[in-house]
């Protein structure tokens, strides 16, 4: 297991069965190393519409196996934990709240 710091200071666990399980899917093999990458340097984080305890930071890159994609890392956040449940490449991010950047 890896714990990770996010672009909010918080530790984000990353368990061997997760990484695994996203690994597992051809379009992310390459993309193993860019986790720990965009948890801490994000485009865009916005809370989910469908969980209010996850937030889904992403990464756009422009050349992926299957061409230009937004790298999605979903992160379960608690009070007092945080997790990765999965990352995935998509066209676009889903609508939510926006929580980063942060509006200063």
């Amino acid at each position: 297991m890896k714990t990770l710091d996010d672009c909010f200071g918080h530790r984000v666990r990353l368990t061997d069965e997760r990484l695994a399980h996203i690994l597992e899917h051809p379009e992310m093999e390459a993309m193993g190393l860019e986790i720990e990458r965009v948890l801490r340097h994000p485009q865009l984080v916005r809370r989910s519409r469908s969980d209010e305890t996850a937030r889904l930071f992403y990464e756009f890159y422009a050349q992926t196996v299957v061409g230009g994609k937004w790298l999605c890392i979903v992160v379960k956040c608690a009070i007092d934990d945080a997790f990765v449940v999965t990352a995935y490449l998509t066209d676009k991010p889903k609508a939510g709240e926006d929580l980063w950047p942060t509006k200063s």
